[in-house]
């Protein structure tokens, strides 16, 4: 079993920057993929990107590939969702899923096992 936490999400104008965290209990971190996927109201559950366990592949959506950054740190059980000239259109709910498929890093939210809670991300224009 893993929790997953989400936290770094606000409200920041057009062009700004955030970095989003995701921390993980339970059971060795690196033994999981993580994903990254948003939703915003009205709409479907959107593929943002995704790292492997090693941390060595990582897949984007074409439409942040280039501004959003995911990275982890398997020490402290923790990935990253650095995002960089964000605008309103990015504007959703971001959450963070883990598949125990370590090299799992695909757009498909049905294959990932464990959610967190989200963290809302708002942005302005």
């Amino acid at each position: 079993q893993v929790q997953l936490v989400e936290s770094g999400g606000g409200l920041v104008q057009a062009g700004g920057s955030l970095r989003l965290s995701c921390a993980a209990s339970g059971r060795t971190f690196s033994s999981y993929a993580m994903g990254w996927f948003r939703q915003a109201p009205g709409k479907e559950r959107e593929f943002v990107g995704a790292v492997s366990g090693s941390g060595r592949s990582i897949n984007y959506a074409a439409s942040v590939k280039g501004r959003f950054t995911i990275s982890r740190d398997n020490a402290q059980n923790t990935v990253y969702l650095q995002m960089n000239s964000l605008k309103p259109e990015d504007t959703a709910l971001y959450s963070c899923a883990a598949t125990d498929r370590a090299l799992y890093i695909g757009t498909e939210p049905g294959r990932y096992e464990y959610w967190g809670q989200g963290t809302q991300v708002t942005v302005s224009s």
